[in-house]
């Protein structure tokens, strides 16, 4: 099937790992050219040992500087931008009562206010060119937040607002805004150590292990397993491509049917 994604200019964040490598694979095997952006240049090097540097570039979303350097950079490298995947951001399990002020400050200058500034830069420059597409990775969490996990909920969930206040202000010029909220993916925030089932079981009342937190998040999906990071991204590439030309404002799910609401 023929996606339209043909040397479309794409910017992925988060993308040295994950569903934002996922995703980058799965744009240039449709034919599109993408913009990798991470904070760490090395491993944005490792995930592609066959790009050249000007498929890269070293920033973080977090830096109010940050947005206006990396969509002229695409610009400069790829001649414009016709997507963008907003999906760079990380969770720390706390509970509610134990965060911060600036675990909060943490979560929010990530998720909300990086994403922000990018549709801030990208959506105007969209328009003007006809249209374009922005997909923001949120979670499942952003649906039915978690009370280990709530700052990172929270967040989230501003950015699937956000993103529907994009979708609304842009819809008629041709930038269609949606979001994909997985639930669990078997990607370094679950899998690696010390990230969240680590971080689970170190807090758990019992003597859980870590394959303890896991099986148990798995039997908690309906689906009955943790995604792969390609089935998340297979859903913000359709997002991205021309069959998904009337799909704009919308929160897909792609969490196997953890959030148990039609929505």
């Amino acid at each position: 099937m023929d996606l339209g994604l043909t040397d479309k200019a794409c910017i992925v964040t988060g993308a040295s790992r994950g569903i934002g490598l996922a995703t980058t694979n799965l744009l240039r095997e449709a034919g599109a050219r993408v913009l990798m952006v991470a904070r760490d240049l090395d491993a944005l090097r490792a995930a592609c040992e066959t790009c050249d540097d000007t498929d890269f570039l070293a920033a973080d979303v977090t830096d109010p500087d940050a947005a206006k350097l990396i969509v002229a950079t695409c610009e400069e490298q790829l001649g414009r931008v016709d997507v963008l995947v907003n999906n760079a951001g990380t969770s720390h399990t706390k509970p509610l009562e134990e965060l911060e002020d600036a675990d909060w400050q943490a979560q929010w200058d990530l998720h909300v206010m990086g994403s922000m500034r990018l549709m801030r830069e990208a959506a105007p420059r969209m328009a003007q060119a006809g249209g374009g597409r922005i997909i923001n990775v949120t979670s499942s969490a952003a649906k039915r937040p978690s009370l280990n996990n709530a700052a990172y909920s929270v967040t989230k969930a501003a950015q699937q607002s956000l993103s529907r206040a994009y979708a609304d202000a842009y819809a008629k010029q041709g930038v269609l805004v949606n979001a994909v909220a997985p639930g669990p993916v078997s990607s370094e925030l679950w899998m690696a150590p010390g990230q969240l089932a680590d971080q689970i079981a170190g807090r758990s009342a019992g003597a859980k292990s870590r394959a303890d937190v896991l099986a148990e998040k798995a039997s908690g999906v309906p689906l009955g397993r943790f995604a792969t990071p390609e089935e998340i991204a297979s859903v913000i590439v359709f997002l991205a491509s021309a069959r998904a030309s009337t799909v704009t404002g919308a929160a897909w799910s792609a969490d196997g049917g953890t959030v148990q609401t039609i929505v």
